[in-house]
């Protein structure tokens, strides 16, 4: 493992005003957005929507550090031949590859969630590696209900997310850990931060005991943040000062860089919080985004599957991924979203 390599990668995703855009959606969840903009989903119209993303040369380059592909994608051509991931090269952004294979039941945990995918892994980054992915992506799924999360999923989970970035950096590939606590439910922020704070403690102490060198990954956490259904929803300013204490308290300072997920906010709202999060002072790391959701709804929209509508679309993305840059160094304004509408 060659560390300062790791390291270099690490802190080239989460440069100033860069962040990270996930485009791993799987078959599924694909289809679901897909749907909601009246398009079918093929392989051929999959490939032509990640080609307009990675062509789309003033989002990739100023504000784009890399992106997250699905397996499908990876192995997929452009229109004229050129390897997508080429086309994500030469824009300067590092390719990077979603592994995990999905969530499980998690056995004698009703309701509860396990990731999946270490079977063959070892193998299977070995030939992404060749491919040209530099990162790689597993997502642990922790949610927050009556009586749940109980110690054994967060432990279970936090335990393949340390094996994973283990094998990760064993395969000179940097990882993103990303343990989300969803905010699906109708808790409040305060349950929201303990629970994360539990989840974020357990995955660093397995990530210490795997020798998992720190300065060579990247953590993609959710905020401290009311569920959907909470009456009661917290404000920007107190999302972005408990979701920094939170960090403080958890996160080593050794770890070039933090990525927040989207998680189902609306696009403004996780722009809003990312950027009043760097109004808070100097921070340990890099604090940036890797969202998938709130980069790509307006350009999925403005596309709607029309090839005469790829400069639409690729107008959407460019101003969604420049606000996210801007709130990456709280330079973020609303003035500046109603300007562009």
């Amino acid at each position: 493992m060659n560390l300062t390599e790791l390291n270099r990668i690490a802190t080239a995703m989460v440069a100033p005003g860069k962040g990270i855009l996930a485009a791993d959606e799987s078959s599924g969840t694909i289809k679901k957005r897909f749907d909601a903009i009246g398009v079918e989903s093929t392989e051929t119209n999959r490939r032509d929507y990640r080609e307009m993303l990675f062509r789309s040369k003033e989002a990739m380059s100023q504000y784009i550090s890399g992106v997250i592909l699905y397996d499908e994608t990876i192995w997929q051509d452009a229109k004229d031949g050129t390897p997508l991931i080429r086309l994500i090269e030469e824009t300067g952004a590092i390719p990077g590859i979603k592994v995990d294979e999905g969530t499980q039941a998690l056995p004698m945990c009703p309701g509860e969630l396990v990731t999946v995918g270490l079977d063959k892994l070892a193998e299977r980054l070995q030939k992404y590696y060749e491919r040209g992915a530099r990162f790689a992506k597993w997502r642990a799924v922790i949610d927050i209900g009556s009586a749940i999360p109980s110690m054994t999923a967060i432990s279970v989970n936090a335990h393949a997310l340390a094996r994973y970035a283990a094998l990760c950096q064993a395969a000179q590939i940097v990882p993103i850990v990303e343990p989300e606590v969803l905010m699906d439910g109708d808790h409040d922020i305060d349950q929201c931060y303990e629970v994360t704070q539990r989840v974020l403690n357990t995955t660093f102490q397995e990530l210490r005991v795997q020798r998992v060198a720190l300065e060579g990954m990247v953590l993609k956490p959710n905020m401290a943040i009311s569920g959907k259904k909470c009456a009661k929803q917290a404000s920007v300013e107190e999302v972005a000062e408990k979701t920094v204490r939170l960090l403080k308290a958890c996160v080593p300072a050794a770890v070039p860089g933090i990525a927040f997920l989207s998680g189902g906010q609306s696009d403004e709202e996780a722009t809003a919080h990312l950027n009043a999060m760097h109004k808070l002072g100097p921070l340990p790391w890099s604090l940036t985004f890797s969202y998938g959701r709130a980069l790509q709804a307006a350009p999925q929209k403005a596309w709607s599957g029309k090839a005469e509508n790829v400069a639409a679309g690729q107008r959407a993305f460019s101003h969604r991924a420049r606000m996210n840059g801007l709130a990456s160094k709280g330079e973020w304004q609303s003035s500046l979203e109603q300007k562009a509408a």
